[in-house]
C-alpha cells in the first residue's frame, strides 16, 4: 500500500527532474548554435568590411606585372578554376565508383573494411604532406614539374576519402526494397545501380562535390609544392594544365607573408568565400532539379 501511495509522488518528482534536466541540456545546446553561428557571422562580416572596399575591377581584370607594379589576380581566378574542373572530373568518377563496388559489389568483407580504414585514414594526414609527395611522384618522376595538372592530382588524393565516404553513406540509406524489387522485375545488377540507386544517391554525391569544392578552393599548402605561384595568363585550358599557376589560396599566402599586402590578402579572402558561395549555390540547385526531373513521371 505504501508502495501504491508513493509511486505517483516519485514519478512526479522523476518527470520533475527529467523536464529540468532536458530544459539545461536544450539550453546548453541553443548556447552552443548561438555562439557557433555569431563566430561564423564575426569572421565572414570582419573579412567583407576589411576586402570588399579593395576588390577594384582593375583587381579582377589584369594580370600581375613586377615591372609595371600593378596587381591583378585575373590568372589566379581561372587557374582556381582549372584546378576544381580537372580535380573534380578525375576524383568524381573514381570516389562514386569505389564507393559502389565498396557498397553493392565488394563480398569480402575484410578487404571492404581494409579500404575505408585507409579512406579513413587519409582523410587524416596533413596537406603539406601530400604536397611532398606530389611534388615527389608527380611533379618529378612523371616528369610534369610545377603545373595545373600535378597539383590537381594530388587534390584528387585528398578530396576521394571525402566523395567515397559521402557516396557510400548514400547508398547505405536507399532501401534494399528498391534493389530487390528491380531484381524481381528481371532487372540487371548495373541497370538497377544506375537507373535506380544512383538518383537516389545524388544528395550524397552533391554534398561530396561541395566538401571537396571547399577543400580544393581552401588549399595552399599542397598546392605551393605541385602547382606553383605562377601567375602568367595561360587560357587555353589544355595548355594550362601544364602551366605553374597560383590559385587564389596561394596567392593570399604569397602576398600576406611574402610581401605583407594584407589589404590585397583580405580582398581574395573575399572573393574566395564568394566563389565558394557561388558554387555551393549552383550545386545545390543542380541538385533539386536532378530531384525534380527524377520525380517527374
Amino acid at each position: 500500500m505504501k508502495r501504491k501511495v508513493f509511486e505517483p509522488q516519485l514519478r512526479g518528482k522523476l518527470s520533475l527532474k527529467r523536464r529540468t534536466y532536458a530544459i539545461v541540456l536544450k539550453s546548453l545546446i541553443y548556447i552552443a548554435s548561438g555562439i557557433t553561428i555569431l563566430l561564423l557571422l564575426g569572421i565572414i562580416g570582419y573579412i567583407f568590411y576589411r576586402g570588399l572596399p579593395n576588390v577594384t575591377w582593375t583587381l579582377l581584370s589584369t594580370k600581375r606585372s613586377v615591372l609595371q607594379g600593378t596587381i591583378g589576380i585575373l590568372p589566379n581566378i581561372i587557374y582556381t578554376l582549372y584546378t576544381i574542373i580537372t580535380s573534380l572530373v578525375i576524383a568524381l568518377p573514381l570516389g562514386v565508383g569505389t564507393a559502389i563496388y565498396l557498397n553493392e559489389y565488394a563480398g569480402n568483407r575484410n578487404l571492404v573494411r581494409f579500404i575505408e580504414f585507409s579512406t579513413e585514414t587519409l582523410t587524416g594526414i596533413p596537406s603539406i604532406i601530400y604536397g611532398l609527395v606530389g611534388m615527389l611522384f608527380f611533379c618529378q618522376k612523371l616528369g610534369l614539374k610545377s603545373s595545373i595538372l600535378a597539383g590537381s592530382l594530388t587534390l584528387v588524393i585528398m578530396i576521394l576519402p571525402n566523395i567515397i565516404r559521402t557516396t557510400q553513406e548514400a547508398l547505405k540509406t536507399t532501401p534494399q526494397s528498391y534493389r530487390d524489387g528491380a531484381v524481381a522485375l528481371g532487372a540487371t545488377k548495373w541497370y538497377t545501380i544506375h537507373t535506380i540507386i544512383l538518383p537516389c544517391t545524388v544528395d550524397g554525391i552533391v554534398s561530396g562535390s561541395i566538401l571537396s569544392v571547399g577543400r580544393i578552393v581552401g588549399e595552399s599548402a599542397a598546392l605551393l609544392f605541385t602547382a606553383g605561384a605562377g601567375y602568367a595568363l595561360v587560357t587555353n585550358f589544355i595548355r594550362a594544365l601544364g602551366t605553374s599557376g597560383g590559385t587564389l589560396s596561394v596567392m593570399l599566402y604569397v602576398y600576406v607573408s611574402e610581401e605583407g599586402k594584407f589589404d590585397v590578402g583580405f580582398a581574395i579572402a573575399s572573393i574566395l568565400m564568394l566563389l565558394v558561395l557561388i558554387l555551393n549555390i549552383s550545386a545545390r540547385a543542380t541538385k533539386n532539379k536532378l530531384k525534380k526531373v527524377r520525380s517527374e513521371p
